[in-house]
């Protein structure tokens, strides 16, 4: 939502008009304003806070794959792709990804997360 976008300038720091000011957007030929790529990578970050703690976090690398525009309904998603032991870790390898409600990805990644 665009109150959502607003509260994200002040909550990140990243004040840049195009994600709050639809004259300043259209004025760079977008159709209106869009969601901070981060906030998106902050959704996955939170899909994968819901399942381990924080501190068992080891990797979270995404890509943008799409703009995210103010509206859009976002369902975040993971996958287990892999499972393995290292240095007496034991260790989940993740797919993640944000997907629009036209089921278009917007953001893909990958998370490591250490089980206790």
């Amino acid at each position: 939502s665009r109150h959502q976008l607003a509260l994200y300038c002040g909550g990140s720091g990243d004040h840049n008009p195009i994600h709050v000011d639809i004259d300043f957007a259209k004025k760079f030929g977008f159709k209106d304003v869009f969601a901070h790529g981060m906030l998106s990578m902050a959704f996955l970050g939170r899909l994968a806070t819901s399942w381990v703690p924080q501190k068992q976090i080891r990797a979270l690398g995404t890509r943008f794959t799409s703009i995210t525009w103010v509206g859009d309904v976002i369902t975040v998603s993971g996958k287990v792709v892999g499972k393995r032991e290292e240095n007496g870790e034991k260790l989940v390898d993740l797919e993640v990804k944000c997907t629009n409600q036209n089921g278009q990805s917007t953001l893909e990644g990958n998370a490591t997360v250490a089980l206790a």
